[in-house]
């Protein structure tokens, strides 16, 4: 059976609407970390019981939230039960930045992944990268290891582009479709 957790720490609310389209596409669970970096009561044993657990945090200075890494770092004890093992894992980010250094976060959530002895799916869609492309086109950030968005720093949630949404959400779909086809 196939049990896919989004859990994700959002300090403006960018990254929870780019968690639920994530969660749309891949019929998830969301779990939220909490200002202060911490799960809500059961969302350990939530994750534990988890076949699949996508990461999603802001990118700010160059890396994940401070409160995402709390969270990863108290993910040490399920580390050291090697609980996650085996588990399928992906990735978000979102930034104020067109670039933003998101690329260093979902190699942050890549590697915590693989400390946990987890298996990485990929965003696997080519990006809008010619000359007729849009910005609101799907995968316009041109990313590969997982999906990625840019919302300008001034910019409300309800302002978050439609193609950045939509590539969480196609981004969702494959994860899932992953997950059944390993299960």
């Amino acid at each position: 059976m196939v049990n896919t957790v989004v859990v994700y720490h959002s300090g403006y609310g960018h990254t929870q609407r780019m968690a639920q389209a994530v969660a749309q596409g891949a019929g998830a669970q969301l779990l939220a970390i909490d200002a202060d970096g911490n799960l809500p009561a059961g969302g350990w044993e939530t994750l534990a019981a988890a076949s699949t657990i996508v990461f999603g945090t802001p990118t700010y200075m160059g890396g994940p939230s401070w409160q995402f890494k709390r969270f990863a770092d108290a993910s040490s004890k399920a580390w050291f039960a090697q609980s996650w093992k085996d588990k399928l894992f992906a990735g978000f980010t979102n930034s104020a930045g067109v670039q933003g250094d998101k690329q260093v976060t979902l190699d942050y959530l890549y590697h915590l992944a693989m400390q946990h002895g987890g298996l990485w799916v990929g965003l696997g869609m080519l990006p809008s990268n010619t000359k007729a492309a849009q910005r609101n086109d799907v995968n316009w950030m041109g990313c590969f290891s997982g999906a990625m968005a840019q919302t300008p720093s001034d910019a409300s949630v309800a302002e978050m582009l439609a193609g950045d949404l939509e590539t969480a959400r196609q981004f969702g779909e494959r994860v899932a479709k992953t997950a059944r086809r390993l299960a």
